[in-house]
């Protein structure tokens, strides 16, 4: 079922998202759920703030060979190098601003079966990564965004 995404003028984004305690049925619903509302949105991740729920919980799809990417309660590890990239939100449609983001991160989270899993991104998964976390701890990336640029 898609849900609403709030905009960024929605007090709920700035909020700290609540770890998740039950791997169970509604959470596996809130992932199938984030994942449609994702793809119908035409996006490549999703914190679950963004559709009211304060839980750590993103769906990240690329689109490369990684595929679709559930992590609940993530944590980056280590971050090294760096790119500058437009961004854009599915918070703030139609906007797109440059942000200075690693070009590696490493990180653990769990699945949603309670399975801890490992993982070094890179490049636009790198900022994925950060980007969704980012909405985990109320930071929206217009607070980063260095220059704006034209939606194309």
């Amino acid at each position: 079922m898609t849900r609403e995404i709030l905009g960024f003028e929605n007090p709920l984004l700035r909020e700290h998202s609540e770890k998740v305690e039950k791997f169970n049925e509604e959470l596996w619903t809130l992932l199938d759920d984030m994942y449609e509302t994702m793809c119908e949105a035409e996006g490549i991740g999703i914190a679950a703030p963004q559709i009211g729920v304060l839980k750590r919980v993103i769906v990240i799809d690329t689109g490369s060979k990684a595929g679709k990417i559930e992590l609940i309660n993530p944590i980056i590890t280590a971050m090294w190098g760096h790119q500058e990239e437009a961004e854009g939100c599915l918070s703030y449609p139609h906007k797109r601003g440059i942000v200075r983001r690693p070009m590696h991160v490493r990180a653990k989270a769990y699945d949603r079966f309670g399975r801890l899993r490992r993982y070094h991104v890179k490049e636009l998964l790198a900022r994925a990564f950060c980007h969704e976390t980012d909405h985990l701890n109320g930071v929206l990336y217009k607070d980063k965004v260095i220059e704006w640029v034209e939606d194309e």
